[in-house]
């Protein structure tokens, strides 16, 4: 196949022929017009030739084999994604304990990750990664989640770790390595990762450290609380050594940029992904309920919603207070009975159901059975120009930390590469197309060692996604949030087309991601 007449990011005036052989790129020469004559040749003339996007950070789990969803993905030209995030997801689930990761998972995630997918109920990170062995248009990266390790040895109680349980967890830990995982995820504010101590999570990243990958977190805190989070991040990387990668970072630029150089000073690596929005999107769950309530554990939580002696504590110590908050909540999954309330505030919902909006939160949560996510106004420390500047910093890598669950999603799994490209750019000309490749598909492929991805060049695996500059943009808003991008039509994965004329071409090449030899 010839991708003939494209241009470079590194060199957008001269065109080129890029060659490709089963699915390694064979060589790139100046573009000779009499190859379009070819009848495998995919005529790219005013098309920018840029190297398949990676997404570092995504919650597509239970949805990825969903036309839809690599239709998203693909239209943004992204054609890696790395799953396994903020600590929790389905594997390692291993056989003959008594605590089912997997099932946790898709009970306490059920509004991020949706279900688990078909064929895997339990098993290892190896068992996992077959799922996504040439069935996707795709390929997938995973992350160990810590959480999920945690709860596999030791359930979701507090508590920490006893050296026969850490032995446990860190045996989980080299085997997912063994696997193929390109990393190791925190969730720091979520169950029961919460409860780790340093001991535990300082043992376990050492022996990622040993591996030469990364820790990424969700951190105990953002906003007004990421500066103290980040260093908690800074101790564990100087007594490991590990390179620490801050998932979907938002807040205060100044501050968190002071607490970021502090990792560069002491010798430690630094890098953050972001995604382009003042809004976030998580459970409701962790939202709107207080820390003392066990969250996690959807039977015990049920309970504690059908009891009057806890909801009358709930209202009098915690939610009584949240006044300032409801406005801010428009509802993105409300599985069951209530899911017309999907794409409403929480106030309208309340509204509609004669309920004050702390008890409509509570019957959302009942209805759903925990499995309700909301879309949220962050506090004004998160700005535009915060959110500009993060994206300036060379530290930087996008992800879209996209959700695609429920009928009113966060926008950001539809139109984040695609508002990158355009604000980024096309309009503002803060980046280069050559930075563009960077903060988009490169900087993100060498932080896991997907070293053949994220960068056009002989040898390398044929991932191009041809980008029209005049018609790229999102599309998506929060009123319409499943709206394409547009502005790419035609994307590659190892070497097979899988977008073409901007529609799917039912082709799967895609594979697992896993670490290369350093």
């Amino acid at each position: 196949m010839i991708i003939a007449g494209a241009y470079l990011p590194e060199n957008p005036t001269d065109p080129v022929d890029i060659h490709v052989e089963r699915d390694r790129i064979t060589a790139i020469t100046p573009h000779d017009a009499s190859v379009l004559t070819g009848e495998s040749t995919i005529d790219a003339h005013g098309l920018i030739a840029m190297p398949g996007l990676v997404d570092s950070h995504v919650h597509g789990e239970g949805a990825l084999f969903e036309p839809r969803v690599q239709r998203a993905m693909l239209k943004q030209g992204v054609t890696s994604v790395v799953l396994g995030q903020d600590g929790v997801s389905f594997a390692p689930s291993p056989a003959g304990t008594g605590h089912c990761a997997a099932k946790w998972a898709e009970n306490y995630f059920a509004a991020i990750n949706g279900a688990a997918p078909s064929g895997f109920s339990r098993g290892s990170i190896a068992d996992f990664l077959e799922i996504f062995d040439e069935t996707t248009a795709l390929n997938v990266g995973y992350l160990i989640p810590h959480g999920t390790v945690r709860y596999a040895v030791k359930g979701g109680g507090p508590g920490a770790a006893t050296d026969a349980e850490l032995a446990q967890m860190s045996a989980l830990v080299r085997e997912g390595l063994r696997d193929g995982a390109c990393g190791i995820s925190t969730g720091l504010e979520y169950t029961p990762a919460k409860f780790s101590d340093t001991r535990e999570l300082t043992e376990l990243l050492q022996i990622v450290a040993d591996h030469g990958l990364p820790h990424v977190s969700h951190m105990r805190g953002y906003e007004s609380a990421a500066v103290t989070a980040l260093e908690e991040l800074r101790s564990l990387a100087v007594a490991t050594g590990i390179h620490t990668h801050v998932s979907h970072l938002h807040g205060p630029h100044r501050e968190i940029t002071e607490a970021l150089d502090a990792f560069g000073t002491a010798g430690l690596g630094i890098t953050y992904d972001t995604y382009p929005y003042l809004r976030g999107c998580t459970i409701l769950s962790m939202l709107a309920l207080p820390s003392w309530l066990p969250v996690a554990d959807v039977d015990a939580m049920l309970a504690a919603l059908g009891d009057p002696e806890q909801i009358a504590r709930l209202h009098r110590e915690h939610l009584d207070a949240l006044d300032e908050l409801w406005p801010r909540v428009t509802l993105a999954a409300v599985p069951g009975e209530l899911s017309w309330t999907e794409g409403l505030s929480l106030p309208e919902a309340a509204t509609r159901l004669g309920l004050s909006p702390a008890d409509c939160l509570i019957e959302l949560l009942r209805a759903s059975r925990l499995r309700a996510s909301a879309v949220f106004a962050q506090p004004p420390t998160n700005s535009p120009e915060s959110v500009r500047q993060f994206a300036l910093d060379e530290r930087h890598v996008a992800g879209s930390d996209a959700i695609y669950q429920g009928g009113s999603p966060h926008p950001r799994g539809w139109g984040t590469f695609a508002n990158y490209l355009r604000t980024y750019v096309i309009d503002g000309q803060n980046w280069t197309l050559a930075d563009a490749a960077q903060h988009l598909a490169r900087r993100s492929a060498e932080l896991f060692r997907f070293t053949s991805h994220g960068h056009l060049g002989v040898g390398k695996i044929a991932d191009i996604a041809l980008l029209d500059l005049d018609q790229v943009r999102d599309t998506a808003t929060y009123e319409d949030p499943q709206s394409e991008a547009t502005g790419i039509d035609t994307v590659i994965v190892r070497g097979t087309p899988v977008l073409r004329d901007g529609e799917l071409t039912g082709a799967t090449p895609g594979r697992p991601l896993r670490p290369e030899p350093r």
